[in-house]
């Protein structure tokens, strides 16, 4: 009786096991290493990670990921919006809001603090000076990572980088047309501006200018 009970237990086991086996070798190491290779071979960039180099060459130094913003307080650069991220901001191994609610105190707390740092940098002084702040410039993104600001954003602070760096305003305002990224498919989403993208044309704009002969 036990022989009997075991051999029809061996009978029923043997098959599932053999699909387990299959199942996990098809779906844990055959399919994970195709799409891998698909993605290498199609699309090369976004597989390593879309890294972006030093001048865009691609044996320079690695300076980032055109998909996680990174912070900077130099006042020559453009800006990326606050994250929230910690302890460090755009840390991509603790992606996350600050969860506080919008009308919440230490939420507006922190608005204030941001609005006046920026008034502060652009040298926007005086209760009458009407001048907007973008409000991507004072909030933090939802993933605390997010590499965009809007066009306003950019714009916004062309006056302080122009001052910094000794560069035409009118000449970085096209600059930020020139790197705004439309909508995905012309409907999804909103016009944004990669800044890592943006601050390494900006360096390059800034060494053409050092280098031009001096007029006389």
């Amino acid at each position: 009786m036990l022989k009997d009970m075991l051999t029809i237990l061996g009978r029923q086991l043997r098959p599932a096991f053999s699909v387990l086996v299959v199942l996990s070798v098809l779906t844990g190491l055959v399919y994970p290493a195709a799409m891998t290779l698909a993605a290498k071979v199609l699309f090369p960039h976004q597989a390593e990670g879309s890294l972006l180099s030093e001048n865009g060459k691609p044996d320079a130094r690695i300076i980032g990921s055109r998909l996680i913003g990174q912070p900077s307080s130099d006042p020559g650069r453009f800006w990326s919006r606050p994250s929230a991220t910690s302890p460090q901001p755009y840390n991509a191994s603790s992606s996350g809001g600050s969860n506080l609610t919008p009308a919440g105190e230490a939420q507006l707390k922190a608005v204030r603090e941001r609005v006046e740092a920026l008034r502060a940098a652009h040298q926007i002084d005086g209760p009458g000076n009407t001048r907007p702040i973008p409000a991507d410039l004072v909030t933090a993104s939802a993933s605390g990572l997010d590499p965009h600001i809007s066009p306003a954003a950019a714009v916004f602070q062309v006056s302080r980088v122009a001052r910094e760096r000794g560069l035409n305003e009118d000449v970085l305002r096209q600059l930020v047309a020139r790197h705004t990224e439309g909508r995905q498919l012309g409907f999804l989403g909103e016009e944004r501006v990669n800044v890592l993208v943006l601050n390494q044309a900006l360096d390059s704009l800034a060494a053409k200018a050092d280098n031009a002969p001096a007029k006389h």
